[in-house]
C-alpha cells in the first residue's frame, strides 16, 4: 500500500505534466515538464511534410497501429544514423556537441544549482553528483541524444529516499504513447481511470506512458510498462513532425550524407579503374598479308604484355578473365605512310570536376551541423580570429538549446526526488539548474554590453540631464520595484563596507562594541582637556558629546542666579514701579520705605 500511495501521489503531481506552485502574493511559478507550451502534444501538432508517415487519422480516429508504423519508420532513421556515426566528420560533430555541452566551469562543476534554501542545494548536489554521477555520465547521455534525437533513463524510486538509481534505455527499445494511444494499447494510468464515467471511455489527453519492447535481449531490471514519472525522456524538440519523439542533430545532414557517400564512391572507382595511364604500341607490319598480321601482333603482345591469369585449380586460362582489360596496353598494326614503330602514352580520364562536386556537397552537410568548419579541422577559408569568434557565438547558441533541453529533464528528476523526500510547497520548484556556457567570446560579449550600459549610465548621471529614475528604467531596464530594492541594498553595502573598514583599521566591530573609533569626531575629542566635559546629556551620555553653550546673565540659562539675579524686578514690582517705564505712585513708595527702614533711618538715608 505504501508503494501504491507514493506512486499515486506522483501520478497526481504529473497528471497534466505541469507543476504550479505559489511563490508569493499574486505570483506563481510554473514548470512545464513535457514542454507542452512549446510543442504541445502530438494531437495538437500541426501537419507538415511528414503527414501520413508518422501518424494517420481517418475520420477523427487513430488507427490501432499508428504508433507501431511510426516506430518502424523511426528504426529506419536510426539505421541511417548508425551509418552516419561511422563518418569521421559526423562522428567528430557528435563528440563536439557532447564536449561543449558538458564543459566544466572554473571551479570544476558541470551543473550549477541556484537556490536560497541551503538544505535543498545539498540534497540536489547529492542527487546529481553522487547518485546520477553526471560528471562522468552526462557526456554519453548528450551524445546519444544528439545522435538519435531521444535518450531514456529509467528512474529507480524509493518512497523515502527519492531517486536512488537510473538505468539507460536504448532508443530502439522504447515507445512513447500519448493520450488515446495509451488507452488503445490498454495502458490506462491511475489518473486516467478517473475519467471513465457514464459508460463513456474518456481519457486524459495529457496522459503519457512508455513501453519497453527490446529488439534483442531483455534487461531483467526493466519493466514492460512505465508511468510518465518513472522515465526521464531527453528529446530534442525542434520539429513537431517528429512528435512525440525528438529530432536528431544529424537529421538535417542525412540527405547530404547519402549524396556525399555516392559521390566519394564514384570518385574512388574512377580513380582506380580509369585513372591509370596506358601505352599505345603502333607496330609496323610492312608488307605482311592480312592473314599474317594477327599472328604477328599476337607474338608481339605475348612478348611484351603482363603475365596472363591462370586458374590455379585447373591450370588453364580463365576465360572469364579478360586479358585485354583496361589496364593492358594497346597494340595497333600500321603500314603505309606510318610505317614506323612508335610508342605513345594514353592518359587516363581526368577527375578534376569530382573534387569540386565533393566539396560542394560536403559544405552543405557541414552547414547542416551548425558547427564552425574550423572546429572540424577545415579552416582553409578562415580569414581571421574575428570570423571564428563570430562563428563561435552562433555555435554557442546551438549548444545553449541542447543544454536547455537537458536542464529541463534534469529539473524533472530533481522535482521527483524532492517530492518523495517530503517537499510539496513552493520550495519544490524554487530552484534553478544551469549547465556552463562553452563560449568565452559569448560571455565576453555580454560583459561588454553591460559595461557599455554602465558607462552610459554614469555619463548621463554626471551630465545631470536626466533623473536617476530615467537611467534605471530606460538604460538598465529595471522596474521601479527593482531599482528601489537595489538602492536599499546599496545602503546596506555602504554600512557593511564601513563596518569592515572599522574592523580592518581599528580592530573594532561597531555592531558588537557599540562604539566608533578612528572617525574625525573621536580624534578631535582626544585633543581637548582631560577634565570631564559637561554636556547636555545628549546621544553619548554626560561625559561626552556637545558641551553646554555659554551662559547669559539675566536669562533662564543662568541656572545659578536666575533671570533676576539682583532682585531689581522684584523690588520694583513690590514698590509700585513698573519695569516697562510706566508711572510710579510716589506716596505709596515712601510709605513702604518707612515701614521697612523706619522714618528716622529713611531720613538719614535720604540726607546721605
Amino acid at each position: 500500500m505504501a508503494e501504491e500511495s507514493f506512486r499515486s501521489r506522483l501520478s497526481k503531481l504529473f497528471s497534466t505534466k505541469v507543476v504550479v506552485r505559489r511563490t508569493g502574493k499574486n505570483r506563481i511559478k510554473v514548470y512545464d515538464t513535457s514542454q507542452l507550451q512549446s510543442v504541445g502534444t502530438r494531437d495538437s501538432a500541426y501537419r507538415g511534410r511528414y503527414t501520413g508517415v508518422h501518424t494517420y487519422k481517418s475520420h477523427g480516429y487513430y488507427t490501432p497501429n499508428a504508433s507501431t508504423n511510426f516506430f518502424a519508420t523511426k528504426l529506419e532513421l536510426y539505421r541511417d544514423y548508425e551509418a552516419m556515426d561511422e563518418d569521421p566528420i559526423l562522428a567528430s560533430a557528435l563528440d563536439i556537441y557532447a564536449d561543449e555541452s558538458s564543459i566544466r566551469s572554473a571551479d570544476g562543476s558541470i551543473l550549477k544549482i541556484k537556490t536560497q534554501n541551503d538544505k535543498i542545494k545539498q540534497i540536489l548536489h547529492n542527487l546529481f553528483y553522487d547518485i546520477l554521477n553526471i560528471e562522468f555520465n552526462l557526456w554519453p547521455w548528450i551524445r546519444n541524444a544528439c545522435k538519435y534525437g531521444d535518450f531514456y533513463l529509467a528512474l529507480d524510486l524509493d518512497e523515502e529516499l527519492g531517486v536512488v538509481n537510473v538505468i539507460p534505455m536504448s532508443s530502439y527499445d522504447v515507445q512513447r504513447l500519448e493520450g488515446l494511444e495509451a488507452q488503445q494499447a490498454g495502458l490506462k494510468s491511475d489518473m486516467q481511470t478517473r475519467f471513465d464515467k457514464g459508460g463513456m471511455a474518456e481519457y486524459n489527453p495529457y496522459d503519457v506512458r512508455f513501453k519497453y519492447e527490446p529488439l534483442t535481449n531483455r534487461n531483467p531490471f526493466l519493466k514492460d510498462e512505465y508511468e510518465y514519472y518513472e522515465i526521464a525522456h531527453f528529446r530534442l524538440l525542434s520539429d513537431t513532425n517528429f512528435l512525440p519523439y525528438g529530432r536528431s542533430m544529424l537529421e538535417a545532414a542525412r540527405k547530404e550524407y547519402k549524396r556525399l557517400s555516392l559521390m566519394e564512391d564514384a570518385m574512388m572507382i574512377h580513380r582506380i579503374m580509369r585513372a591509370p595511364q596506358r601505352r599505345v604500341y603502333k607496330i609496323a607490319v610492312g608488307n605482311l598479308s592480312p592473314n599474317e598480321i594477327d599472328q604477328y601482333m599476337q607474338k608481339i603482345m605475348d612478348d611484351t604484355k603482363k603475365t596472363p591469369y591462370i586458374d590455379e585449380k585447373t591450370g588453364q586460362y580463365n576465360l572469364k578473365f579478360n586479358l585485354q582489360n583496361m589496364l593492358e596496353d594497346v597494340y595497333i598494326p600500321v603500314r603505309g605512310g606510318d610505317n614506323q614503330t612508335e610508342i605513345e602514352t594514353l592518359d587516363g580520364m581526368s577527375n578534376d570536376g569530382f573534387i569540386e562536386d565533393v566539396d560542394y556537397i560536403k559544405q552543405k552537410m557541414m552547414a547542416a551541423l551548425k558547427i564552425p568548419r574550423a572546429f572540424l579541422g577545415y579552416d582553409e577559408n578562415l580569414e581571421g580570429k574575428a570570423v571564428l569568434a563570430a562563428e563561435d557565438v552562433r555555435f554557442a547558441r546551438t549548444i545553449e538549446r541542447i543544454q536547455s533541453i537537458f536542464e529541463s529533464e534534469l529539473y524533472k528528476i530533481a522535482v521527483i526526488h524532492l517530492f518523495l523526500q517530503g517537499y510539496t510547497d513552493s520550495s519544490l520548484i524554487d530552484f534553478e539548474l544551469s549547465l556552463n556556457n562553452p563560449s568565452i567570446v559569448y560571455e565576453r560579449q555580454r560583459v561588454e554590453i553591460l559595461n557599455e550600459k554602465i558607462t552610459l549610465a554614469n555619463a548621463m548621471k554626471d551630465s545631470k540631464l536626466v533623473s536617476r529614475k530615467y537611467i534605471y528604467e530606460n538604460v538598465l531596464n529595471l522596474s521601479r520595484d527593482e531599482w528601489v530594492a537595489e538602492e536599499e541594498l546599496l545602503l546596506k553595502d555602504q554600512a557593511t563596507a564601513w563596518r569592515m573598514e572599522q574592523i580592518a583599521n581599528e580592530g573594532n566591530d561597531p555592531r558588537q562594541s557599540g562604539e566608533v573609533k578612528g572617525t574625525p569626531h573621536t580624534i578631535a575629542q582626544m585633543h581637548v582637556s582631560k577634565e570631564p566635559v559637561e554636556s547636555d546629556g545628549g546621544e553619548f551620555g554626560e561625559m561626552g558629546g556637545r558641551p553646554k553653550s555659554n551662559k547669559k546673565f539675566g536669562t533662564d540659562r543662568d541656572k545659578s542666579n536666575g533671570r533676576d539675579p539682583l532682585g531689581y524686578q522684584r523690588v520694583m514690582s513690590d514698590t509700585g514701579f513698573s519695569t516697562k517705564g510706566e508711572g510710579v505712585d510716589r506716596a505709596k513708595l515712601l510709605k513702604q520705605l518707612e515701614d521697612s527702614f523706619g522714618k528716622k533711618s529713611l531720613n538719614e538715608m535720604l540726607d546721605s
